[in-house]
């Protein structure tokens, strides 16, 4: 480990994972699978149910920035306890409606604008007449 990753994993949650939660991992974790993000994907040692929650805890460590869009519908599943069984444990294919989630954009240029939207290169449309504002003696 370099001396960046080190400072980086002290001071970051959302690139990988903290110190804490590798110490917690290696300690209490279990690993279950790997996704095509590189993603890694853990559960409490032999399925143990924890006493606090009443289930089996599940947790992801990232491959990157920690953003549950990058987590395919299969390990969303499991993670959220809908599915039992993990997709590394059973021959999974995810159904034709099920889709990959697309990455968040929120904040960057590629974000959702719709039209009229003052962010919108194109000019905004005028005003048609058909809207009245409201004060407060109406």
């Amino acid at each position: 480990m370099t001396l960046k990753e080190f400072f980086t994993q002290f001071f970051t949650w959302w690139n990988g994972q903290t110190l804490n939660t590798r110490f917690h991992t290696w300690r209490h974790g279990e690993l279950i699978g790997e996704d095509e993000f590189g993603n890694r994907y853990y559960r409490t040692k032999g399925g143990a149910r924890d006493p606090a929650l009443g289930y089996e805890r599940r947790w992801v460590i990232y491959n990157g920035l920690a953003e549950l869009s990058r987590v395919p519908p299969g390990w969303r599943g499991w993670l959220a306890h809908t599915y039992a069984t993990a997709p590394s444990q059973e021959d999974y294919a995810p159904r034709e409606w099920q889709k990959l989630g697309a990455e968040n954009h929120t904040g960057t240029a590629q974000a959702y604008r719709p039209q009229g939207s003052i962010l919108t290169p194109e000019e905004r449309p005028k005003a048609t007449g058909d809207y009245a504002a409201w004060s407060p003696g109406d």
